[in-house]
């Protein structure tokens, strides 16, 4: 009975080392947040997997005692070989699982519409309520391959691999790719979200510690991926009015030719600063049509409707899919027999074609000859293959 006593508090005591050691498998930056949006994404991961240890800590503690207290040598164990149900052993067995669960539920699905990336945040730290007049500083983000550029359309300004935010402030990033789908991820600050060609999507976030941090791509895309990380700044508002008029100071002017040069495949890019940006460029981006003579998305959807191609809800390119309108055009119902109704398929006689030249076997379906794959066998060179019956 003391070596079972002593076991128990030996592994009680080794419980919260196994569950030091699990976090530090974790990355650093998940655990250290430096906005709100990632220090409630951080107590989730802990609220989380302190429900779930509730049941992982005592199955692996209790496992060990029944095999140490229920073994051979031990004479003093209970032996009951008719043993078959008891009800308050059941009732734990399933009671707490489910309620764990249950609480697992209800912590996700308040959580989704809480930490929604698309909805505007109701609070800049856990004790600061966001202003409803205060607007959001908006950044769009573009991921290239394999780079990052960050355009700042109510400055005027735009970085690659920088990206400069000022401390309790609200920002709008709205985001999309050049080329092939990837992920912004900025652990300090927020989730991961994706960036997708042709379409725009976009993250709520907040930093509120001045710093330097480190945002990557998440998502494989290509050989340059290792490298696509971009560097993160938190400033105050001094600071950051700072920095924005350096940028505007030593940079050149981005338009569409310089984009067209920076969207080329290239690794290891130092950061870069453009003091103003060719207006509508983002715009351009997403939908598409930065290289000149190519038509734009939201031109093709005009052109489009006006050809007849069904009444559809307006859209922005690139904000997502339509939330109605029909598939099929105005112009009348598709050939083809899956677009018809029963009363108007015509009805044919099966007719086999005509086989060409020999047969692949005897018609008798009983022959052996059918079984026969001997030409199908790889030959040596010059011998003749064997022929088909």
């Amino acid at each position: 009975m003391r070596e079972h006593t002593s076991i128990v508090r030996r592994l009680t005591r080794l419980a919260p080392l196994s569950i030091l050691a699990l976090a530090a498998g974790c990355q650093s930056a998940v655990l250290n947040p430096a906005g709100d949006v990632a220090l409630q994404q951080r107590n989730l991961i802990y609220i989380s997997t302190a429900l779930m240890l509730l049941i992982i800590v005592p199955v692996m503690i209790l496992t060990i005692v029944f095999a140490w207290r229920y073994r051979a040598g031990n004479k003093d164990a209970t032996y009951d070989p008719h043993f078959d149900h008891s009800t308050s052993l059941e009732l734990v067995i399933w009671s707490a699982p489910l309620l764990i669960i249950i609480a697992l539920g209800a912590l996700t699905w308040s959580s989704t519409h809480l930490l929604d990336p698309y909805r505007p945040l109701n609070r800049i730290s856990a004790t600061k309520a966001a202003k409803p007049t205060a607007p959001p500083l908006r950044v769009q983000v573009v991921s290239l391959d394999w780079k990052w550029l960050f355009i700042y359309p109510d400055l005027g300004i735009a970085t690659v691999n920088e990206l400069a935010l000022p401390v309790d402030r609200q920002v709008r990033f709205d985001m999309t790719s050049s080329n092939m789908m990837n992920t912004f991820y900025a652990p300090t600050m927020a989730g991961m979200i994706y960036t997708m060609p042709g379409m725009r999507t976009t993250l709520h976030a907040v930093l509120n510690k001045p710093g330097d941090f480190e945002g990557m791509s998440a998502n494989y895309s290509g050989a340059g991926f290792s490298y696509m990380r971009f560097r993160l700044r938190g400033m105050d508002q001094a600071g950051f009015e700072r920095w924005v008029a350096g940028v505007k100071e030593r940079g050149q002017p981005l338009v569409a030719t310089d984009y067209l040069k920076l969207e080329e495949p290239s690794e290891r890019v130092a950061p870069r600063f453009y003091g103003a940006v060719q207006p509508a460029l983002f715009k351009r981006i997403v939908e598409r049509c930065v290289t000149p003579n190519t038509p734009c998305m939201s031109e093709i959807m005009a052109r489009d409707r006006a050809a007849g191609g069904g009444e559809r809800h307006s859209m922005e390119a690139g904000a997502g899919m339509p939330s109605g309108g029909g598939s099929i055009p105005a112009r009348g119902k598709p050939e083809g027999g899956l677009m018809q109704d029963a009363d108007e398929i015509e009805t044919v006689p099966n007719v086999t074609k005509p086989r060409q030249g020999q047969p692949p076997g005897p018609t008798d379906p009983k022959s052996g000859r059918n079984r026969d794959m001997s030409f199908l066998m790889p030959t040596a060179p010059g011998t003749p293959r064997a022929g088909r019956g």
